[in-house]
């Protein structure tokens, strides 16, 4: 027997688990180890843990990477080691029936099954479950992930983005990219940590890389950006909560040129060489944008700074992605705050104002 939370004693015969009236989080983990996914989200998701127990919420963990502290049999509740795919977190969410679920922490495996979980949710199965996304609408997210529609929120807002385009096949790729103008930066959607990403500098390179990009993402468009050589790379973490409110964590200059993927690439914080033109620029926008997906939880932004002459900066959005980034437990550490389980909070349904 056992002693539930309205004070009921039970018979715990047949059920698994003691605390079984607690309300049940489920993290969705990165998955195995492989080349373009960080180990820096590992950290992201162990702190969501971490802050769902502490909450009061019994936590479970799907994520099948035997060398991660996710996967260590005292961080959470209950361990899924499990393939992070739509039919087994399904399977999971019939069997356990979650709350909520955590998709924003894991990079982007978990986040390529926000939609088709959001849309499932929405069943008739998904209604008796009686389970949510929490956080950020996987709506936001894919809007963020498009870049159609992406950048049709940037001119709304007036936010100002490399000249680019989106191509499905040869033919479009060539004439978007003589509109842009050479050199570009070639990549396809939806992969995982820049996987074959180029500076492609004439139309015989973009042909051979079409070639091979299709075999990567056969079924995302490739996306072309104007390169800004020479430019400064700015990498922004950002917190936002249910009610629009927007604090800046951590706001990092790149040491390389702008180009160079995060993943390979280092920062420092605080900023070195940005005016207070440029930081007031980076701080209004990042509120922005944060205001206008919806953002509750972490949002990461890219930016970059070209300097066209001694009168003239200029300052582009590159990306946003409403989700946690490597960047997280760098700047979690350099600032002496835990913003992985700030964020988690907030998804709970805190406001910055409750957390002060």
């Amino acid at each position: 027997p056992y002693q539930n939370l309205n004070g009921e004693v039970k018979d715990n015969e047949g059920s698994r688990y003691e605390n079984e009236d607690l309300k049940k989080i489920m993290i969705l983990g990165g998955g195995p180890n492989r080349i373009g996914q960080g180990i820096e989200f590992d950290y992201c998701c162990c702190h969501a843990s971490y802050q769902s127990s502490d909450s009061g919420y019994q936590t479970i963990m799907v994520n099948s990477n035997p060398e991660t502290v996710s996967t260590d049999y005292d961080t959470s509740d209950i361990l899924y080691f499990e393939p992070v795919t739509l039919e087994d977190v399904l399977n999971i969410i019939e069997s356990e029936r979650p709350f909520g679920i955590i998709v924003q922490f894991g990079g982007q495996t978990p986040l390529k099954l926000s939609l088709p979980l959001f849309h499932w949710l929405k069943s008739a199965n998904g209604i008796r479950s009686g389970c949510k996304i929490l956080g950020t609408s996987p709506t936001s997210i894919d809007i963020a992930e498009d870049r159609e529609e992406f950048t049709k929120i940037l001119d709304e807002l007036n936010i100002r983005q490399p000249l680019n385009g989106i191509a499905r096949n040869e033919k479009e790729a060539i004439n978007v990219a003589q509109n842009i103008g050479f050199p570009i930066v070639v990549r396809p959607s939806y992969v995982l940590g820049g996987r074959a990403m180029e500076i492609v500098r004439n139309i015989e390179e973009l042909k051979r890389y079409i070639s091979e990009a299709v075999k990567v993402s056969p079924d995302h468009p490739i996306l072309l950006d104007q390169y800004l050589s020479n430019s400064i790379e700015i990498d922004v973490d950002a917190l936002s909560d249910k009610d629009g409110n927007v604090v800046i964590a951590g706001l990092m200059e790149h040491v390389e040129p702008a180009g160079i993927h995060s993943g390979d690439s280092a920062c420092c914080l605080p900023s070195i060489s940005l005016s207070d033109f440029t930081l007031n620029t980076v701080r209004e926008w990042t509120s922005l944008i944060a205001r206008k997906l919806n953002v509750v939880g972490l949002l990461n932004l890219q930016f970059a700074v070209k300097k066209f002459n001694k009168d003239k900066t200029m300052v582009f959005i590159l990306e946003a992605n409403p989700r946690a980034s490597r960047t997280v437990p760098f700047v979690s550490k350099a600032i002496g705050k835990p913003i992985a389980k700030y964020a988690t909070e907030l998804m709970q349904g805190k406001t910055l104002k409750d957390l002060d």
